[in-house]
């Protein structure tokens, strides 16, 4: 549970301690402006979440009818952190399990304040090439969660397929890598497949299908290849998962639990598959 809004959160100091039976009485005989779905009642360092319903009407200030205590101060943990945005659902999330599953009220940037209570965080898996480092699509998928467009408590489990490691296990004098990224190194001969460029002697190609493809057409022949394609690396497992796949061209493609985004994709894309993911 989480409001729709900050603005919809009226944030209070109050003296009493807050049990049920004080927060209750508390309520009795009071109005509640229009917009207020929830308070949080703050004593000291105790937190009290609660939902408010209000008499039906177009009054700025509507008598509170009933409330619902959310979660007493044993189930609740305040964060004062400037660099959190409220709104995001994820980053929420993160705190939530952070903390053991308490539930979280936030007073975040511009000082808004707002509550994750989640019965439930989803984890989806993220798995890239790095480097670059972070990962082009674990950048994508924060900036969906972040942009409004996945409202879901998901909890990111980032995999990376590393090429240095990979290059680790090359055997030949030279080395080849789909295209320059920074952070690559290593102690071979070192070509990149995108510059075509001449190739002495024995090569390892580090890519997938498509840059064995690339390979052939341009060297008129096979080289070893060590397989860094994420749809041939990831088992199915039951977990969510996203990936980049360059037989994708757009939007995104389900396969049981996993979802594919091309290798461009962008932040709608990787949105479309998250929300295919979670909302089936």
């Amino acid at each position: 549970m989480m409001p729709d809004h900050c603005k919809d959160v009226s944030f209070r100091e109050v003296e009493f301690e807050l049990t049920m039976e004080n927060i209750t009485a508390m309520a009795e005989g009071k109005s509640a402006y229009t917009r207020t779905e929830f308070m949080v009642l703050k004593n000291g360092n105790n937190v009290a979440v609660v939902r408010v319903l209000k008499r039906p009407g177009k009054e700025l200030f509507r008598p509170i009818t009933s409330i619902e205590v959310i979660s007493l101060p044993k189930d609740t943990v305040y964060i004062k952190d400037e660099r959190v945005d409220v709104l995001n659902v994820s980053e929420l999330a993160e705190l939530v399990k952070e903390n053991g599953g308490l539930t979280v009220v936030v007073s975040g940037m511009f000082n808004h304040v707002s509550f994750l209570h989640a019965d439930e965080l989803l984890t989806l898996r993220v798995v890239d090439v790095v480097p670059p480092t972070p990962s082009k699509l674990s950048v994508l998928v924060r900036k969906a969660m972040s942009s409004g467009l996945v409202e879901l408590p998901i909890i990111i489990e980032q995999v990376d397929i590393d090429l240095n490691q990979k290059e680790g296990l090359v055997k030949t004098d030279a080395v080849m890598f789909p295209c320059r990224a920074s952070g690559l190194f290593s102690s071979k001969r070192i070509y990149y497949l995108d510059e075509t460029p001449a190739v002495e002697g024995d090569v390892t190609l580090i890519g997938c299908d498509l840059s064995r493809r690339i390979f052939r057409s341009v060297y008129g022949r096979d080289a070893p290849c060590i397989d860094i394609c994420p749809k041939n690396l990831v088992v199915d497992d039951g977990t969510p998962t996203m990936i980049k796949c360059c037989k994708v061209k757009e939007g995104h493609e389900i396969s049981g639990n996993i979802a594919s985004v091309p290798w461009g994709a962008t932040v709608q894309d990787v949105a479309g598959g998250v929300r295919a993911l979670f909302e089936r």
